[in-house]
C-alpha cells in the first residue's frame, strides 16, 4: 500500500511540475513552510521584504505531523515554491518523498545544528508486547514517528532564535538579493525572543524544580529551559487513549509526587486528563504547543507568554491548596 501511495504522489507531482512554476512566472519568491511554527518564524524573517510570499502547507488543525496525510493541494503549493522551510529532526517524515522528487528545491532545516533530546519512548513493533514489558509507562513518551529524537525545539524561545537564524541564512542563500533584509529581520526577531525568554524565566523562577505531567513530550524543551521536571505524560501516543494500567500508573504518580496540575493541548481531546483529575483532584490546564494559530507574526510570542502564565497559575493554585 505504501508503494502505491508513493507512486501516486510521484505521478501527481510530476504532472504538476510539467505545468511550470507559476510563482516564478509572476515574479514572486515563494517560501513554503511545513507547518505552523515554521510559518510564524519564517513570516518574521521575511516581514516587509518585497516580492516574498510565505505559504504554510500543513493544515493548522494538525497536532504533531505524524497525524498529517499529504494532500493534492500540497503538491500544488510545492510546485510554485522556491524554498521549503522544515523543522527537521524527523518531524516531517511525510515530506521525504516530496523532497526527493523536487531535488531542485532548496530545503532549509530550521533545526540544523541544535542538539535535540532523545525521544523518551520508542514503540516496539508489537504494541501489546510493549505494554507488557514497560515497567513504568509514565516515564516514557512516544516518538511520533520522529525517529529517536524529540523535535519540538521551537518551544524553547532560545532555540527558536537559533531556528530563525538558520531560516534567514537559508533564505539568503536561496534569494541573495534580499540577504541583508533577511538578516536584519532575523536579528530584530531574535531580540524579541530574547526578551520573551527573560519574561518567562522571571515568571517561572519561583517554581523551579516543580514536577509536572504534560499531555505528551512536546514541552520537554520548555521544561528544560525553565527548570521544570516532566514526571510523566497523559498519553504516550498522541490521540490514542492510554491503557487502563497506564491511567492507574499516572494517578499513582500524581499522588506520589503531590502533583496538582495536568497539562493538556487544544489539538487533542482532554478526556483522559479529566478522568485522572476526577480520581486525583488535580486541576486540568491547557498549554499551546504553537502548532496552530491566527497566522499573525506575533502569535508565537503571545502563545508562549500564555503558556508561562498557565504554568504560573497552576502552580499558584496548587500552593494555595
Amino acid at each position: 500500500m505504501k508503494k502505491i501511495i508513493s507512486l501516486v504522489l510521484a505521478l501527481m507531482l510530476t504532472a504538476l511540475l510539467a505545468g511550470g512554476c507559476t510563482a516564478q512566472e509572476d515574479g514572486e519568491f515563494t517560501v513554503v513552510t511545513s507547518f505552523y511554527p515554521m510559518y510564524v518564524l519564517t513570516l518574521n524573517v521575511t516581514q516587509g521584504v518585497e516580492g516574498v510570499r510565505v505559504v504554510n502547507m500543513a493544515d493548522q488543525n494538525v497536532g504533531c505531523l505524524h497525524d498529517y496525510q499529504l494532500q493534492t493541494r500540497d503538491m500544488v503549493t510545492l510546485e510554485g515554491a522556491q524554498a521549503l522551510v522544515i523543522n527537521g529532526g524527523g518531524m516531517e517524515q511525510f515530506m521525504e518523498k516530496v523532497i526527493t522528487l523536487r531535488e531542485d528545491l532548496p530545503v532549509i532545516e530550521a533545526g540544523a545544528g541544535i542538539e535535540m533530546l532523545c525521544s523518551d519512548h520508542d514503540h516496539a513493533e508489537d504494541g501489546d508486547e510493549e505494554h507488557e514489558d514497560e515497567g513504568h509507562a509514565h516515564d516514557h513518551a512516544h516518538d511520533h514517528g520522529h525517529g529517536a529524537l524529540n523535535a519540538h525545539v521551537w518551544l524553547d524561545p532560545q532555540l527558536a532564535a537559533v531556528q530563525v537564524k538558520n531560516i534567514a541564512d537559508g533564505l539568503a542563500a536561496a534569494d541573495p538579493a534580499n540577504a541583508q533584509a533577511y538578516a536584519a529581520n532575523a536579528q530584530a526577531y531574535a531580540q524579541k525572543l530574547a526578551a520573551l525568554d527573560g519574561e518567562i524565566a522571571a515568571l517561572l523562577a519561583p517554581y523551579a524544580g516543580r514536577e509536572i505531567i504534560t499531555f505528551h513530550e512536546a514541552f520537554a524543551y520548555f521544561a528544560e529551559a525553565y527548570g521544570l521536571h516532566i514526571a510523566g505524560f497523559i498519553e504516550h501516543e498522541a490521540g490514542q487513549d492510554p491503557s487502563t494500567r497506564e491511567v492507574v500508573e499516572t494517578c499513582d504518580l500524581v499522588f506520589e509526587l503531590g502533583i496538582g496540575a495536568l497539562f493538556v493541548e487544544p489539538q487533542y481531546p482532554a478526556r483522559t486528563a479529566q478522568t485522572i483529575a476526577r480520581e486525583t483532584g488535580a486541576g486540568v490546564y491547557t498549554l499551546d504547543p504553537v502548532v496552530s494559530g491566527d497566522g499573525a507574526a506575533d502569535s508565537y510570542e503571545r502563545a508562549m507568554r500564555q503558556n508561562a502564565l498557565t504554568f504560573a497559575e497552576a502552580f499558584a493554585a496548587q500552593d494555595e491548596n
